[in-house]
C-alpha cells in the first residue's frame, strides 16, 4: 500500500512540475542554428543582436561567439554547426542563420537578411608572392569582366551582390597570353555561386587557349591548404575576415588580388515566417 501512495505521490508531483513549467510566465526554449567558424559565428550573433533578440559584449568586431552573449532573454539554445551543413539540419531547429550561397543552392528563402554589408566580400586569393604572375592577372582580369559583373546581377539578383568594379573586356594588356597557351590555371572553389561564376570566366580564358580548372570543394579548410602547398594557383569561396583569421591560425601566406561578390547572410526557418515565435 505504501508503494502505491508513493508512485501516486511522485506522479502528483510529477504532473504538478509539468503545470508549472508550461504556465503563463514560463519562457520556452527555442534553437537557432549557426555557423561554427569564427568570422561567421560573429555576423550571425551581430545579425540578431541587430533584431533585437540578444546583445553582445561591447567592442568585439569579427571574433564574437555564445560565450560573448551579455543578454539572452528569449532563453534562445544555440545550435553551433559546420555552415554547409546549416540547410540540412534546418528541419530539426526553430531558425538557421545561413550564408546565402548555400542557401541557394538548397533553395530556400530568408525573410530577414543582414543587408549589403560589403565588410565580407568573397575573394579570389593566392599564396603571397604570386599576386602578378601572368597566371593570376590573367585569371583576374577573366573574372573582373563586364561578362562576370552581368552574369552575377542577372542570375542572383541581389540574393549575391556584385562587387566588381572598374571591369573590362576579360582581358589584362601586360600579360603574354601566347605564351600562357595550352597552360592551365587551377583554382578551388566552393560549389554555389564560386564555380557558377567562374564558369563565366572559364569561357573567356578558353579563347586564349588557356584552361580554367574548376575543382570543388565543400568545406572552408581544403581550399587554403591546395593554394599553401602549391598544389591550385588560386581559390574562390571565402571573405577576408574569414582569409585573415584562417592565415593567423594556421600560419599560412594567402591574400586576395580581386574582391567579386558578397553574400548576405539570413535567417530561414521551415517552420515560421518572423522572429516573433521568439518572443512569445
Amino acid at each position: 500500500m505504501k508503494k502505491i501512495v508513493s508512485l501516486i505521490l511522485a506522479l502528483t508531483l510529477l504532473a504538478a512540475a509539468l503545470f508549472a513549467f508550461t504556465s503563463c510566465g514560463t519562457q520556452k526554449s527555442h534553437k537557432i542554428a549557426i555557423p561554427n567558424d569564427t568570422t561567421n559565428e560573429a555576423r550571425a550573433l551581430k545579425l540578431l543582436e541587430a533584431q533585437g533578440i540578444i546583445t553582445l559584449r561591447s567592442g568585439l568586431d569579427t571574433t564574437a561567439t555564445i560565450r560573448d552573449i551579455e543578454s539572452n532573454p528569449y532563453k534562445i539554445e544555440f545550435v553551433e554547426a559546420a555552415a554547409e551543413t546549416l540547410p540540412r539540419i534546418l528541419k530539426d531547429v526553430g531558425y538557421a542563420i545561413i550564408n546565402s550561397n548555400y542557401a541557394i543552392d538548397a533553395g530556400i528563402t530568408p525573410f530577414v537578411t543582414e543587408g549589403t554589408d560589403v565588410s565580407y566580400p568573397n575573394i579570389i586569393a593566392v599564396k603571397d608572392g604570386n599576386q602578378t604572375t601572368d597566371k593570376t592577372k590573367a585569371l583576374v582580369a577573366a573574372v573582373n569582366s563586364q561578362a562576370v559583373k552581368d552574369y552575377i546581377n542577372n542570375t542572383y539578383k541581389g540574393a549575391i551582390v556584385c562587387d566588381l568594379t572598374s571591369v573590362g573586356d576579360g582581358f589584362d594588356s601586360t600579360v603574354d597570353y601566347d605564351a600562357l597557351a595550352g597552360t592551365t590555371i587551377k583554382i578551388a572553389a566552393s560549389p554555389t555561386p564560386h564555380s557558377d561564376i567562374l564558369e563565366v570566366a572559364k569561357t573567356l580564358l578558353a579563347t586564349k587557349n588557356i584552361t580554367l580548372q574548376i575543382n570543388e570543394f565543400n568545406d572552408y579548410v581544403v581550399p587554403n591548404q591546395v593554394v599553401e602547398s602549391g598544389e591550385y594557383d588560386a581559390n574562390y569561396f571565402q571573405h577576408i575576415p574569414y582569409l585573415n583569421d584562417f592565415n593567423e591560425k594556421n600560419n599560412t601566406h594567402i591574400v586576395s588580388v580581386l574582391e567579386v561578390h558578397h553574400e548576405p547572410m539570413g535567417i530561414y526557418s521551415d517552420t515560421y515566417t518572423s522572429l516573433d515565435e521568439l518572443k512569445k
